[in-house]
């Protein structure tokens, strides 16, 4: 068979592949993007196990309205300049292809709002097909929908697990998120339930107790290191909190 240039739409589908494995993977990219844009707080909201819907909504620095159609765009990213930025990465996440990827395979709502804009703007894509940005009323920040994940993959939607099984891999991700990151107040919804409600606190050991609970807070061992310019600090187990998997 003759070598094809592949279309941009099948490139954004088999990234969306190797991007978005299931919805708690677009819960992951969405909260590191919302963490990397500063945001003091974090609202995610989910339905149906996140196949049906993933908000997110923060308080960041938000995206200017002529630069909606680049953040859905592939390989756009305000993370990274020039190849010197790969040796001093300091965010979540840079190759620019989550936003991409996710709008490929779904119908997508993205709202944004600068803190120094009168107004906001939206912009809809569906099935990597984007219409025009629009003037919208937001507040100063961003927010994504994520509505029916894998609609034009029906194969991929296919091999999803139950509702509970998905908000279980998506209730992991935002624990990981979570716990890096005390200084930012977290919510995550679940069909209009709460599951959690975290304020924000300088002491990671208050949102370590929130997840596991005050007794095995008050067994955390803290350790530290440095080793020229390289430092590491956290948390370890004394061996009387043993669990029976690892989570």
């Amino acid at each position: 068979m003759p070598i094809r240039q592949l279309s941009q739409s099948l490139i954004n589908k088999i990234a969306a592949g190797e991007v978005v494995e299931r919805p708690a993977s677009v819960v992951k990219e969405l909260m590191e993007n919302a963490v990397d844009a500063g945001a003091s707080r974090i609202d995610v909201s989910i339905e149906k196990g996140g196949m049906d819907l993933v908000r997110v909504v923060d308080n960041g620095h938000g995206i200017p309205a002529q630069e909606l159609p680049l953040a859905i765009a592939p390989h756009a990213t305000s993370k990274l300049v020039d190849a010197d930025d790969l040796f001093r990465v300091s965010t979540l996440g840079f190759r620019g292809e989550a936003l991409a990827s996710i709008a490929e395979i779904s119908r997508t709502v993205l709202r944004s709002r600068t803190h120094d804009s009168q107004a906001g703007a939206e912009l809809e894509v569906t099935g990597g097909s984007a219409g025009a940005v629009s003037p919208c009323g937001c507040p100063p920040g961003t927010f994504i929908e994520v509505h029916n994940l894998f609609y034009n993959t029906p194969v991929r939607r296919k091999f999803m697990r139950t509702v509970s099984t998905e908000f279980g891999h998506i209730s992991e991700a935002f624990t990981r998120i979570a716990l890096a990151a005390p200084h930012v107040h977290f919510t995550l919804r679940h069909n209009d339930r709460t599951v959690f409600d975290l304020p924000a606190s300088e002491n990671q050991l208050d949102r370590l107790a929130r997840f596991f609970g005050r007794e095995l807070a008050d067994h955390l061992i803290y350790v530290e290191s440095e080793d020229g310019d390289v430092g590491l600090s956290g948390y370890v187990a004394h061996p009387s909190q043993r669990r029976s998997n690892n989570r």
